[in-house]
């Protein structure tokens, strides 16, 4: 996400060779960038319009302030993660044994390339602490979903534990994205992330092997 350009602000470019992105466009994604790469707390509103080549009054005229920023940042990066999440549960919608090993291949694969700073929520999740930001109900929000879809498709395996099973696969992705910083990426323990998830599946399938 941070990496990219928004598909509006990437449109607009491409219609508008030399022109660029609206000031509203151009402080998302230097915010995103930033509160990517070096943390929410630590990047300041002089540093976001520095980056995009604005200034404050520009800012307040956008956003209402930089917690509202930071929401909107959250948000940005749950659309896209869901969108991801269904494009590969579609390559095999009827099985959803194959759909899990597919998501933790695509991890392993997409999600944790070499510029990867671990996952935008969790990381944020460890800055914002007060229940009163409004981004704080967006990860709360997010990390719910995708613990009730890791559920969902153990109960379509027809896991005896369906919600055991679930929480453990939760656990592994959630534990790769830490893993992939400590371990020199995908050659760590990280590469063996997609064999772990098929050990998990056997056995919440067969709890008794």
């Amino acid at each position: 996400m941070s990496e990219r350009k928004t598909a509006a602000s990437a449109t607009e470019v491409a219609n508008n060779p030399g022109q660029k992105p609206r000031v509203r466009e151009r402080i998302f994604e230097a915010a995103s960038d930033l509160f990517y790469r070096q943390g929410i707390r630590a990047v300041g509103i002089d540093a976001i319009t520095s980056g995009a080549d604005t200034n404050k009054m520009s800012f307040y005229r956008n956003f209402s302030s930089k917690d509202e920023l930071v929401a909107e940042y959250l948000r940005a990066h749950v659309r896209e993660y869901w969108d991801w999440w269904d494009g590969i549960c579609a390559q095999h919608p009827e099985d959803p044994r194959q759909q899990v090993i597919d998501l933790f291949t695509a991890f392993r694969d997409e999600k944790c390339a070499d510029e990867d700073r671990g996952c935008a929520l969790g990381n944020a999740a460890v800055e914002i602490c007060d229940d009163s930001h409004p981004g704080r109900s967006v990860i709360t929000e997010y990390k719910h979903e995708k613990r009730e879809r890791w559920r969902a498709l153990a109960r379509d395996m027809g896991a005896p534990d369906p919600d055991a099973l679930g929480d453990a696969l939760l656990m592994l992705q959630e534990g790769g994205h830490q893993t992939r910083l400590t371990f020199c990426g995908v050659e760590g323990p990280l590469s063996n992330i997609v064999d772990a998830a098929a050990m998990l599946v056997r056995c919440g399938m067969d709890p008794a092997r």
